[in-house]
């Protein structure tokens, strides 16, 4: 999630925003983007779509430090957590279809997987996997300097490997009667589409969301390190005062079906559209997907009045009502998108090379990109309500 993203930069940025046209929606778009870079982000590029379709588009800061060329407006990126709403999608499609029950155990359809130190998967449900309430311990590897990262990027890891690390802990809490976000419990998920359809998750989000959409530019990379052209590069500074290390090369534990997927702005915003829009999923399951608790409060600070539903997040508007969308964070990167409740005014956001030496500069730029969202979807009546 963006919340917990590590990555670092100090200076080094091409300030200015780059937007085409002269709209209020532009120029908004481009003074958010600007006040993101002016914080230490390398690279910013954001998009906005309109209720009448108009794409509006707005970057800042630079590609990379060692060409100071323009961040790509349409440029690929690695979106970590928001791979969950796809994941979540498929879930809830399949239940819809009869396939199987938010309420089926995991130890139904993945027996004896979740087992041992206190784990139980026979108590443990699909719901609880999709909502964060399933209390099982998340145990990911980070890289620990820079050393570290040059000798593992390349590294790929199993669905299997990554439950498996998870087992050696003791529950954080009983399923169900808590909030934790928890990784594992959607790369478990992953392992459920797999076991009910015969076929991995990233082959049922191409073809039940990507190909139908059109998502061109939104797929699994599989154990690949390298992003496809345009891409802005990312840094990550591993220890305060440290060197910044381009970590835009890598693998890393994101192969799994918690944080798997590359795309693009164009993308995120179509996809949220079309989720939001009841294209993807009948009524009774975007309904359910919809259903929201509280995050804790470790999100909470980052993320003030979030609530979490089924793969997809709900944060309160300025203007008035709320958006939906996720966040997500990874080496470097940072991501958002937001759609409003009737799916026709959406944003998409990607940020690279992100100041994050201390939570207050976690907070700041988290801040900047809440507040790029906000404007973007209460701008106009369009999003449904005028500013208080």
């Amino acid at each position: 999630m963006a919340a917990i993203v590590a990555a670092t930069l100090s200076a080094g940025c091409v300030s200015g925003a780059s937007a085409a046209g002269g709209s209020d929606d532009h120029l908004r778009l481009r003074r958010d983007a600007d006040a993101i870079a002016a914080l230490g982000v390398t690279g910013v590029q954001a998009r906005l779509v309109t209720p009448d379709g108009r794409n509006l588009t707005a970057t800042s800061g630079a590609a990379a430090l060692t060409a100071r060329r323009p961040v790509p407006r349409d440029g690929h990126f690695r979106i970590a957590s928001i791979t969950k709403a796809f994941v979540a999608t498929v879930v809830l499609q399949l239940a819809g279809e009869g396939r199987l029950s938010p309420d089926d155990t995991v130890e139904r359809w993945l027996p004896g997987v979740v087992s041992g130190n206190g784990n139980d998967g026979r108590a443990i449900t699909i719901r609880h996997l999709l909502q964060h309430t399933s209390g099982i311990h998340d145990d990911y590897p980070d890289y620990t300097s820079a050393k570290d990262f040059q000798r593992h990027r390349y590294d790929a890891h199993t669905p299997e490997q990554t439950v498996a690390r998870a087992m050696r802990h003791r529950p954080d809490f009983r399923p169900g009667t808590r909030w934790g976000y928890s990784n594992t419990g959607y790369v478990l998920l992953g392992m459920v589409i797999e076991r009910a359809t015969g076929r991995p998750w990233h082959e049922e989000v191409r073809d039940r969301i990507a190909r139908p959409l059109g998502l061109r530019h939104t797929f699994w990379p599989g154990a690949s390190a390298k992003l496809p052209r345009p891409h802005a590069a990312t840094y990550q500074r591993f220890k305060p005062g440290g060197p910044l290390v381009d970590v835009t090369e890598q693998v890393g534990w994101g192969t799994n079906g918690e944080a798997g997927l590359v795309s693009t702005t164009a993308d995120l915003n179509r996809f949220f559209r079309a989720l939001l829009g009841g294209r993807l999923l009948p009524p009774a399951q975007l309904a359910l997907m919809k259903r929201t608790m509280p995050v804790g409060k470790e999100f909470e600070q980052f993320m003030p009045g979030a609530r979490d539903g089924l793969g997809l997040l709900s944060r309160p508007l300025s203007c008035g009502g709320v958006y939906w969308g996720h966040e997500g964070g990874d080496s470097g990167w940072i991501s958002a998108a937001g759609v409003t409740a009737d799916g026709r005014r959406s944003v998409a956001l990607s940020l690279s090379g992100v100041v994050a030496d201390s939570t207050a500069e976690v907070l700041r730029v988290e801040r900047a990109a809440s507040k790029l969202i906000d404007d973007a979807l209460c701008a106009t009546p369009d999003a449904g309500r005028r500013r208080r």
